[in-house]
């Protein structure tokens, strides 16, 4: 078996467990591993070689076309060419993780997109087709276990379910129980893996929060896509809840002015619809307020545990936190009546008798939404076929925007460096330059 992974997830563990199973089954064992930059989320390697009792392999280390099975527990490693040398398409099964962990670059630019398609179909290609394996592993682990770290092992459970692993069950779990770390959560992690691939759709309904009654399409708006309605009728119904009619009617107010401005194919529009609608409905106090006393979160905590459940929200004031304090409150359930008198109080979001509306990252939060109108408004009456690109671009601004606190305050700079670089081209008729932070 050659195991591509990354450090930090667990890779020299899952190895040790399958060494030790295969001793626990009387088998022969030998490995090695490579851990390189493992402590910086770089790339590890590992190796094991099981063989008959009496019958040592000649040598630790998967050799090149030598893998019986690949299992790449990263999708990125396991897609590198000097990894899938090991493998031979007559020879080797694969068993992956597709859900990707994502990378420093995808982190820092959200408009990239993770090529998990073309990973996947790389090691496909090099492996045998009929024996390949794709579980999304880190998805389903963490709505599962809420870590990342079950990941692996449940990758591990769907390839012994898939029969490709010469050792028992009983084995694995075995030791599982003789590493002694975390025990009772790896063995459900590796027999969830194993239901992941004996009966999905079971484990599907297990991890699948409860369904919200389908929103209809928003009535008018008749020349915007299906989908595009359907995503303008959920946000306006979320700015409802929000804050009241009268905020929502704004938001369909601006997006319908920046369709009819527009025209097919709605591309910006559709932008907008998003962006907006992220600027409005920035997480204040009584947001969080508002969300966490959704009936949908305690159904969902209600059909993840077993009953009795007791929840207890955890939460961190930026007033307590500007006073010095540096870990979060854990508040029982005597806090819910607080938090549905914030919620109630979201009226005073804005005014002068906000008490939260002061600190400096709630002032630029409120002046956004305008700052975002005016500057599509001004893109727009430029508009033409050779700017829409740049259009579009001053349109998805918003997704520039992240973070909390300071790291806000600084991505809301970053953006507006942005926006007055793309309306110079737009307005001086300028041919599109790349946009820098």
């Amino acid at each position: 078996m050659y195991i591509p992974g990354v450090g930090g997830t667990g890779v020299l563990t899952v190895n040790a467990i399958l060494g030790w199973a295969a001793l626990l089954d009387g088998l022969e064992v030998m490995s090695y591993d490579q851990t390189g930059a493992a402590q910086k989320w770089g790339a590890v390697l590992s190796s094991i070689v099981i063989s008959e009792a009496g019958r040592p392999a000649p040598a630790n280390r998967v050799g090149l076309g030598r893998a019986d099975l690949y299992l790449a527990f990263d999708l990125m490693a396991g897609a590198d060419r000097s990894n899938l040398e090991r493998c031979d398409p007559e020879r080797t099964a694969a068993v992956m993780n597709t859900t990707l962990l994502p990378s420093g670059e995808l982190i820092r630019d959200v408009r990239k997109e993770a090529p998990v398609e073309p990973m996947v179909r790389a090691i496909r290609e090099l492996t045998d087709p009929a024996r390949c394996v794709e579980v999304e592993g880190r998805q389903l682990a963490e709505a599962l276990f809420g870590d990342y770290m079950a990941a692996n092992l449940f990758t591990l459970g769907a390839a012994h379910q898939a029969g490709l692993l010469p050792i028992s069950a009983a084995a694995i779990e075995g030791a599982i129980e003789l590493n002694g770390v975390s025990v009772r959560q790896n063995v459900q992690a590796f027999r969830y893996g194993r239901l992941a691939r004996f009966d999905p759709e079971r484990l599907q309904a297990l991890v699948s929060p409860p369904r919200a009654e389908a929103v209809p399409p928003l009535e008018g708006f008749a020349e915007l896509d299906a989908e595009t309605r359907r995503m303008l009728a959920i946000r306006a119904a979320e700015l409802r809840a929000y804050q009241d009619d009268r905020y929502a009617r704004s938001y369909l107010s601006f997006v319908a002015s920046v369709a009819s401005r527009e025209g097919a194919p709605y591309e910006i529009t559709r932008e907008v619809v998003r962006g907006l609608h992220k600027l409005m409905a920035y997480k204040d106090e009584y947001e969080v307020a508002r969300l966490h006393l959704r009936a949908s979160l305690r159904a969902r905590a209600e059909a993840t545990f077993e009953a009795p459940v007791r929840v207890s929200y955890v939460l961190h004031p930026p007033l307590l936190r500007a006073m010095g304090l540096r870990r979060k409150l854990r508040l029982g359930p005597w806090f819910t009546p607080a938090l549905r008198a914030l919620r109630s109080a979201r009226g005073l979001r804005g005014t002068r008798l906000d008490p939260f509306g002061r600190p400096e990252v709630r002032r630029r939060e409120r002046a956004l939404p305008g700052w975002y109108r005016d500057l599509v408004t001004r893109a727009l009456a430029r508009l033409d076929d050779g700017n829409a690109g740049l259009v579009r671009d001053v349109a998805r601004l918003p997704d520039e925007i992240r973070g909390y606190e300071e790291i806000k305050l600084r991505s809301i700079e970053r953006a507006e460096r942005q926006a007055e670089l793309l309306l110079r081209q737009i307005e001086g008729g300028h041919r599109p330059l790349p946009v820098v932070g």
